[in-house]
């Protein structure tokens, strides 16, 4: 019997599959130690380093399975994962009407299903900002998301809607409903967009200035599989970044 357990306790971590998005707030190369305690299958990391770029010999040696795109090389959109988890770049459109959308990095996972890693970005655009870089990406990528899980920093809440925008959170967020795909978090504690008692970001790292603008959402096959999300706590995380990493769990095999 004292044998058994162990074995029995290693299937249950294997068969659930879990998924860290978290905006690292800069310099991940000191700090990825922190988020790999949550022994994740995979993390969606904003803010990151480039690892073919980094001198941190073991931040490379960690990040040993990545796709990674950015502007600067020390501050980009990273997708990190287990040995043994396929992760292959997908070729989905960055332009809407000429103008180039980011940070968007679309990966399928294990040739099974596709993960859409996001940092919304002001981008230099004075209307089409943050959720308008989403609401733009969306314009040309919708009907290639499927069996699909998205992941990341939003930048946004319906709480800033504005009455005669048609790019506001809530269009998104319509936009990925008629998709199928819903927010785990809102499902899991039953909490309406915009009312959330969990926040993600503290301006300035303030905790007066708390906001819900972190998001993992996913379409109903990995929504009725999901058996737990959280989202850390202030006092561990507020010390290395602005925004606290959201975690969730699904009985799914990779």
């Amino acid at each position: 019997m004292k044998e058994r357990f162990p074995k029995l306790f290693f299937l249950f971590l294997y068969l659930n599959m879990k998924i860290v998005t978290w905006n690292c707030n800069g310099a991940f190369r000191n700090k990825y130690k922190s988020i790999a305690e949550l022994n994740a299958d995979i993390y969606i990391i904003q803010e990151c380093e480039n690892p073919a770029q980094t001198r941190e010999s073991a931040y490379k040696a960690w990040a040993s399975n990545y796709l990674w795109i950015g502007d600067l090389k020390h501050k980009g959109l990273g997708a990190f994962a287990r040995n043994g988890i396929q992760l292959t770049s997908l070729n989905w459109p960055e332009e809407y009407e000429n103008h180039r959308v980011k940070y968007f990095l679309p990966v399928s996972i294990n040739n099974d299903f596709d993960l859409l890693a996001v940092w919304a970005h002001q981008n230099k655009s004075p209307t089409f900002g943050y959720i308008g870089q989403v609401w733009k990406y969306l314009q040309v990528n919708k009907d290639k998301l499927g069996k699909t899980i998205i992941a990341g920093d939003l930048n946004s809440n319906s709480r800033w809607d504005v009455w005669d925008r048609w790019w506001n959170h809530s269009d998104v967020l319509k936009i990925l409903s008629d998709a199928a795909i819903e927010s785990l978090y809102h499902q899991f504690y039953q909490e309406k967009q915009g009312e959330e008692t969990m926040p993600t970001y503290f301006l300035h790292r303030k905790r007066e200035k708390a906001y819900h603008i972190d998001y993992i959402l996913a379409i109903q096959h990995f929504r009725e599989k999901l058996t737990s999300l959280s989202v850390g706590t202030f006092s561990k995380w507020i010390t290395i970044s602005d925004h606290l990493p959201m975690v969730c769990e699904i009985d799914y095999k990779l």
